[in-house]
């Protein structure tokens, strides 16, 4: 509505003669939106393999960590970072441990079989409705990422976006 005032008022105003009183442009428009300060992203390991999780999307605020999964059909070590939006949470981090393929696929009882960028992955969802997604990304390192139903979409965003280094 504002700057729509403001071109009637310059029309009206060039009509009359005015043009050396108006202001530039830029001047009369809107400033721009407050800067937007991304969230960082973080780097978890297994051994000598470096993970960097991304940013995580607008809205979602750190809430805390967490080294176990139920799932998991044995103990191996894990860590990871949980992001909060209300009640809803996502869950990103790393497995250790699963070497092999036929290893991996053994780790978490009734889940499906699929795969991720060629790679062997695992889906399942819990009694509470935490959706699951973790897949091998190298001998050693799993990736793992699950969410509360509100924010299912994101695992998608979040695989996508995962980077693997290897450490000096």
């Amino acid at each position: 509505m504002r700057r729509l005032a403001a071109v009637l008022l310059m029309f009206a105003l060039s009509g009359c003669g005015a043009d050396d009183v108006l202001p530039a442009p830029e001047a009369i428009a809107s400033p721009p939106p407050a800067e937007q300060v991304p969230h960082r992203g973080v780097a978890l390991s297994c051994g000598q393999t470096r993970v960097g999780l991304p940013a995580m999307p607008e809205g979602l605020t750190r809430a805390g960590s967490f080294g176990r999964l139920g799932s998991l059909t044995r103990p191996l070590e894990v860590k990871g970072v949980i992001w909060r939006r209300e009640d809803e949470q996502l869950y990103v981090g790393v497995v250790c441990g699963a070497r092999t393929a036929e290893e991996f696929v053994t780790l978490v009882a009734r889940s499906s079989l699929t795969a991720y960028k060629g790679m062997p992955a695992l889906r399942w969802n819990t009694r509470t409705g935490v959706r699951n997604f973790m897949w091998l990304e190298r001998p050693g390192t799993a990736i793992y990422i699950a969410a509360t139903p509100g924010l299912a979409a994101q695992i998608k965003y979040v695989a996508a976006r995962v980077a693997l280094n290897q450490a000096p």
